[in-house]
């Protein structure tokens, strides 16, 4: 019997990417749910063998205009405080954050581009070894403090927070390893489309990182989640 992988999604094209051949290799069958579905939190939280919380271009303190993130964040509580293996993805690390009692907020900063980050010593110990020293995608405007008890793996110059654990099989990433840089990256330039323009984001010079850094990182994020999984008790059929 395969093991399971919920998804939850917040926009079509923010999806599992790249982490999804290292998924397959490890047994799991993959199920989407994604927000607004009548099913988008249905069920036990703490049935999956693995849940992963993707991205989207809201705020997690939005709950006047998205009710849903109150029921989102609750629904990640039961899951976090029972230890079940957790990966949060930009949106999904802060709605971590949140749930775990950290506090969400703007940065202040469109951080929107391919960049390195730095990582702490915990994260050089850590399965993000593989990202080091190469760039990764970034795209959010906000950021959290870290939850109580977490450890914090990874910064940049232009945020303290990019990056945090708690224990090995809870891990939270405000970057985008899982981006897919090849042609689908197209969906990502449209989709947020409006951000990228208020924010002044130069889109073809984005388009050309994404080709020149992609298929490297690619590479990087494949190592980084096949570790993880094995560091989780998640690795092999």
């Amino acid at each position: 019997m395969s093991k399971t992988v919920l998804a939850l999604r917040h926009v079509q094209f923010e999806d599992l990417g790249v982490f999804a051949p290292a998924l397959a290799d490890a047994g799991f069958s993959i199920t989407y749910r994604d927000a607004g579905d009548a099913d988008f939190l249905a069920g036990d939280p703490l049935a999956p063998d693995l849940l992963v919380v993707l991205g989207g271009p809201i705020g997690v303190y939005e709950d006047e205009t998205y009710p849903f993130l109150k029921a989102e964040r609750d629904f990640l509580g039961r899951r976090l405080a029972a230890g079940r293996p957790t990966l949060g993805l930009c949106l999904g690390a802060q709605l971590m954050a949140a749930a775990l009692g950290g506090r969400v907020f703007p940065s202040g900063v469109k951080e929107i581009g391919f960049a390195p980050v730095t990582l702490t010593a915990a994260g050089a110990a850590s399965p993000l070894r593989h990202l080091e020293g190469g760039p990764v995608l970034h795209w959010h405007g906000d950021t959290y403090d870290l939850p109580e008890g977490a450890s914090h793996l990874a910064s940049t110059s232009l945020c303290a927070q990019q990056a945090f654990s708690l224990g090995p099989a809870i891990l939270a990433l405000q970057f985008h390893p899982e981006a897919d840089t090849g042609p689908r990256f197209e969906r990502w330039l449209v989709g947020h489309a409006a951000e990228l323009a208020g924010a002044g984001i130069d889109i073809p010079r984005l388009r050309r990182d994404a080709v020149e850094y992609g298929p490297q990182l690619a590479r990087r994020a494949d190592a980084l989640m096949r570790e993880w999984l094995a560091q989780a008790g998640l690795a092999g059929l």
